[in-house]
């Protein structure tokens, strides 16, 4: 098992960003569908593909109401929130077929869980890993479990506030999780989330606070925010995908549609590679164009050799092989050892010095 859950890649030294396609209970309850989330990932080439794994009873109290989003989503009005999840829970049956298909399909399974005995199973399957939903950031016993079993921890701060977040934390610190194994992923829980909602700057402010890797789970509607997340330092990103956003469920309207996953998974890519080293010099393909784009020191009119330069007899023209204008003050005041016909560029040979 843990030679395709391992992330060991979100060691802080590492350039490459984790993307996580996040099926979660998109699948509306249908292994079939669940399949198709996991051929759309491996198309999109995204690292993990991830689902949720609960056990309803233990998350959620019969009488518990809907979320507005939930609501709004659903296609039954008059359910419950216990019925809707029980509709998408999955077996521990289901779920390993979900995990053998993975293996099969070359691509790293992972899951949040959101109870108890789900953590304990995720652990048992093998998973170094875990990630903390937004929900249970403070729910203290199952902080405790999570450190306890797991040697790594993403941890997503939706709906919380920064002393929320360093509990949550120290929890961590304190079962003796080192930084440099925890990702804490800045995120807001509405779905999807207004754009005025997002906050990004935030990722930047628990990066600073608390020294720790960040990333940023994604709910709002198409793919610039993540891709903006990713130029601003995020070395983890967590986003929901469907087959239709039109299907019915709490989940599928803040998600991407295959094509779009494609699209933000290139976005990226491209942004981890155009970030660079820093440093900054001529780009190896920039090179050739510094002599066509840059202008040397012309002459723009007749010149009679001993004649000396002055401002008006210069003109800057490309290419930029001769004398750079940079140096013009330096030039202006010498005599030229040559009749100079107009429009000449000027070398040290034409100067005398």
């Amino acid at each position: 098992m843990a030679g395709y859950t391992n992330l060991y890649d979100l060691n802080m030294n590492n350039k490459k960003v984790i993307i996580i396609a996040e099926a979660g209970i998109n699948h509306n309850g249908d292994v079939q569908k669940a399949f198709m989330l996991i051929d759309k990932a491996v198309e999109a080439k995204v690292d993990y593909v991830k689902f949720q794994t609960f056990k309803t009873e233990l998350v959620i109290a019969k009488n518990a109401p809907k979320a507005s989003y939930q609501i709004m989503n659903s296609d039954v009005a008059s359910e419950s929130q216990f019925e809707m999840a029980k509709k998408l829970e999955f077996s521990q049956n289901e779920n390993q077929i979900l995990i053998d298909y993975c293996i099969e399909k070359k691509i790293k399974y992972f899951s949040t869980a959101f109870d108890l005995d789900s953590l304990e199973y995720l652990h048992d399957i093998g998973l170094d890993l875990v990630k903390i939903p937004s929900g249970e950031i403070t729910n203290l016993p199952y902080l405790r479990k999570a450190s306890r079993l797991f040697k790594k921890v993403i941890l997503s701060t939706g709906m919380a506030n920064m002393k929320e977040i360093k509990g949550a934390l120290n929890v961590f610190l304190e079962a003796g999780i080192k930084k440099s194994n925890i990702t804490i992923l800045h995120c807001n829980t509405e779905y999807p989330t207004p754009m005025e909602d997002v906050n990004l700057n935030a990722m930047l402010t628990i990066q600073e606070a608390f020294k720790v890797q960040i990333g940023y789970s994604d709910h709002t509607e198409g793919i610039e925010i993540p891709t903006a997340a990713v130029a601003m330092g995020a070395k983890v990103i967590e986003k929901h995908f469907t087959l239709d956003k039109n299907m019915p469920g709490p989940d599928h309207r803040a998600s991407l549609e295959p094509d779009e996953l494609k699209s933000m998974v290139k976005a990226i890519r491209n942004i981890e590679m155009a970030m660079g080293n820093g440093i900054k010099v001529p780009s190896q393909s920039e090179q050739k164009n510094i002599i066509i784009a840059r202008k040397s020191i012309h002459i723009n009119t007749h010149l009679k050799k001993g004649e000396v330069l002055k401002d008006e007899h210069i003109i800057c023209l490309r290419p930029g092989d001769g004398l750079s204008p940079m140096i013009i003050d330096k030039v202006i005041g010498l005599k030229v050892k040559k009749d100079l016909k107009p429009f000449t560029k000027l070398s040290n040979s034409d100067l005398i010095k």
